[in-house]
C-alpha cells in the first residue's frame, strides 16, 4: 500500500488471503477501510477439513497426484461442487472446460514443490486471532463481510460462522450456496455482497444497522440461518459444546496423523522409485 501511494484501502482476501487480511486488518486497523473475507478460516486446528469419506480420499490422491492431470481432478472436487461442475456450458460440462484450464495452469507453473506446500500448511496450522487483535478491529468500527460457501469442504462453515459472532456488532455473514470458490461459482452474488460492503463503509454506517447478528434477551447469538446458534448464558449448552469442541479437536488431530503417514509413507517410497535394475550381461 505504501508502494502504491494508498493510505487507505477496502481489503479482501480469500482463503489463506483472507487470513493475511484479517491479520493486516488486526495489526494496521487505521488503514482499513473494510474488510471482506472469503471462505475464511480461524487457523489451526479449524484449517483441518471434516472427517469422513470424501475428504480422506481427496487427501489421498492430492498426495498421489504427481502429474497435472492428476492434480486437476484433485482440485476441481476440492474447489467447487459437484453440481456446478456438472452444468452445461454449450456442449460441454463446466468439468471439462475447467480440467483443460487446469492442467495448462498447473502444467506452466509447475507443480506444487514439497517445501512450497508444507510452508503453506504451517502458515494456515500456526495462524490464529487472538483476543486482543480481535477487539482491535471491533474498536476500530471496521465493517466485516464474511462470505463463504455452504459445501466448502476446506474452510468449514461452522469455523465462518464462529468468527462472524467474534467479530459481533461489525461482522456481516453471507453464506451462498457453492464450495471453496464460491467467488467463481456464485461471481455475481459475491460481486454484490462485496460493493454493499463498500457502501456501507463509505456512508459510515454504523456497525449495529451492518451486521445482521442480533442478541436477545437469553443471550443466543441469532444468525437468522439454519444451524447451530451458539448460546451465552446456559452453562449446560456450554457443555455440551466444550464436548464438541474436543471430540472435533480429537478428529483434527486423527486426520492430521493420517495426513502425517501419507507424507512419511511417499519419502520412504522416493529412493526405491528411483532405484533402477542393473543389466548384467550374460557371461558366454
Amino acid at each position: 500500500m505504501d508502494h502504491l501511494g494508498w493510505e487507505k484501502a477496502h481489503i479482501c482476501g480469500h482463503s489463506m488471503g483472507s487470513m493475511i487480511a484479517s491479520k493486516l486488518a488486526a495489526i494496521a486497523p487505521n488503514r482499513v477501510l473494510s474488510l471482506a473475507l472469503l471462505n475464511t478460516s480461524g487457523g489451526g486446528f479449524e484449517c483441518c477439513p471434516k472427517l469422513n469419506h470424501q475428504t480422506l480420499s481427496l487427501a489421498y490422491r492430492f498426495l498421489r497426484a504427481k502429474t497435472p492431470e492428476q492434480r486437476a481432478i484433485v482440485d476441481l472436487e476440492t474447489h467447487y461442487t459437484k453440481e456446478f461442475l456438472d452444468e452445461k456450458v454449450g456442449s460441454r460440462s463446466r468439468r471439462e472446460i475447467l480440467y483443460q484450464e487446469y492442467v495448462k495452469g498447473i502444467s506452466s507453473s509447475g507443480m506444487q514443490s514439497n517445501h512450497g506446500y508444507e510452508g503453506q500448511i504451517n502458515a494456515c496450522w500456526t495462524h490464529k486471532l487472538t483476543r486482543d487483535e480481535l477487539d482491535r478491529i471491533r474498536s476500530a468500527g471496521i465493517l466485516v463481510s464474511i462470505i463463504h460457501g455452504r459445501d466448502d469442504i476446506i474452510a468449514r462453515l461452522c469455523n465462518a460462522r464462529r468468527l462472524a459472532e467474534k467479530l459481533y456488532p461489525v461482522a456481516k455473514i453471507v453464506e451462498l450456496h457453492g464450495g471453496h470458490l464460491v467467488s467463481h461459482e456464485r461471481s455475481d452474488e459475491v460481486n454484490m455482497s462485496l460493493m454493499e460492503l463498500i457502501r456501507a463503509a463509505q456512508s459510515k454506517l454504523e456497525p449495529e444497522k451492518w451486521t445482521n447478528l442480533a442478541v436477545n434477551d437469553e443471550g443466543w447469538l441469532l444468525s437468522g440461518f439454519a444451524g447451530p446458534l451458539t448460546k451465552r448464558k446456559d452453562d449446560g449448552v456450554k457443555c455440551l459444546l466444550h464436548i464438541y469442541s474436543v471430540f472435533a479437536k480429537l478428529q483434527m488431530i486423527l486426520l492430521f496423523i493420517f495426513g502425517v503417514i501419507l507424507v512419511i509413507s511417499e519419502y520412504i517410497k522416493r529412493p526405491f522409485r528411483s532405484l533402477k535394475p542393473v543389466r548384467v550381461a550374460a557371461l558366454t
